[in-house]
């Protein structure tokens, strides 16, 4: 079944929209008694998450998918009529928009502020984090030894000129990579480095994460940056191509011994304009609670957004990592200084 959202709410209908009821017992409980996500993930696990919220509180969710881009512009346009209470989605530079824009609105609760690490929520309180995402190193096991790129300072030297692989410098995750960089060691640092990787590429950027790993696995670059879980949903596949690339590969956590690596969320606020802001709230706390986080964590790709909540047997078995620890919200502060050194080193 899909929807059709109105100016005002949702409406039953028959377009093709990517709205899609999320209440697996169907229909909505207790009239006013739901509430409206908009929502930039698409992960079976999180259907898991909106029932177990729904049996704890009664509380409906409706979710309308799509990606961040498509789902802040719908926000821009809907203005104070939209019908959505929270807005998820992956990486802290996608909620700073919506933060940056005004569509976000502050909250704080104890629970909120005992289940998400300071570093990683806003720190005005627009947008929490509920699962993490490592932004690790993939070099070709042949070719590489794990210590050549134990940092992310050696994809820019010319021990790799002409073997480096990297997906656009539009992509979100990129942008977030070189702000964080930003924050901790500021912008002439940051230029110096998008540079020396950009001397190093094989070829021009192109394709998703996966794509990259594929490229390293198939010899065609030695080294490359990917977010952990892309890695990981390979090495549970039963395609025999995929069992191929991992076993060419390896995995390294980059700045060990040093800053730690770089570690991203995947988040929700609620709306500036949520007409069910008590309702949106409990959702975000449930988000964090012990039996959300446990739910998720067999489920799911990421890590557990609290450090007391086990990840999966076989992402644990990724190993232990350190973290960089930095304030979330200079990922967005930073994405636009971040953009333009991307352009200025021609890592387009």
């Amino acid at each position: 079944m899909t929807f059709r959202l109105s100016r005002r709410g949702f409406t039953l209908g028959a377009s093709a929209t990517a709205l899609a009821a999320c209440n697996p017992s169907g229909g909505v409980r207790g009239g006013e008694n739901f509430i409206n996500v908009y929502t930039a993930r698409h992960y079976e696990a999180d259907r898991a998450l909106y029932s177990g919220f729904e049996e704890a509180t009664g509380i409906a969710v409706r979710a309308l998918t799509g990606s961040a881009e498509q789902l802040l512009e719908r926000l821009r346009a809907e203005g104070d009529a939209t019908a959505a209470d929270v807005f998820v989605s992956a990486d802290a530079g996608n909620l700073w928009r919506v933060k940056d824009a005004g569509l976000f609105q502050n909250v704080a609760t104890p629970a909120l502020e005992q289940g998400v690490p300071a570093h990683l929520r806003d720190p005005e309180g627009a947008f929490w984090g509920f699962a993490k995402r490592a932004r690790v190193i993939i070099y070709n096991k042949a070719n590489v030894q794990p210590d050549e790129v134990a940092t992310y300072d050696t994809l820019a030297t010319p021990r790799f000129r002409n073997q480096i692989v990297m997906r656009s410098s539009t992509n979100v995750y990129q942008l977030s990579t070189l702000a964080a960089r930003i924050e901790r060691l500021g912008a002439e640092n940051a230029r110096a480095w998008a540079a020396g990787v950009r001397a190093n590429f094989v070829r021009d950027p192109q394709g998703a994460d996966t794509d990259q790993i594929k490229a390293v696995g198939a010899g065609e670059a030695q080294a490359t940056l990917c977010n952990h879980y892309y890695y990981f949903r390979m090495t549970q596949s039963d395609d025999p191509a995929d069992r191929q690339t991992i076993a060419n590969t390896g995995l390294v956590f980059p700045d060990q011994a040093g800053a730690g690596t770089h570690v991203n969320i995947s988040g929700g606020g609620v709306t500036a304009h949520a007409q069910r802001r008590d309702n949106a709230v409990r959702f975000l706390e449930y988000l964090v609670s012990d039996e959300a986080q446990t739910t998720l964590a067999p489920l799911n790709s990421e890590f557990p957004i609290r450090p007391t909540i086990a990840p999966a047997p076989a992402l644990a078995a990724l190993g232990d990592f350190k973290e960089e620890n930095i304030p979330l919200d200079a990922l967005g502060r930073h994405q636009a200084e971040a953009a333009r050194i991307f352009e200025e080193v021609g890592w387009r």
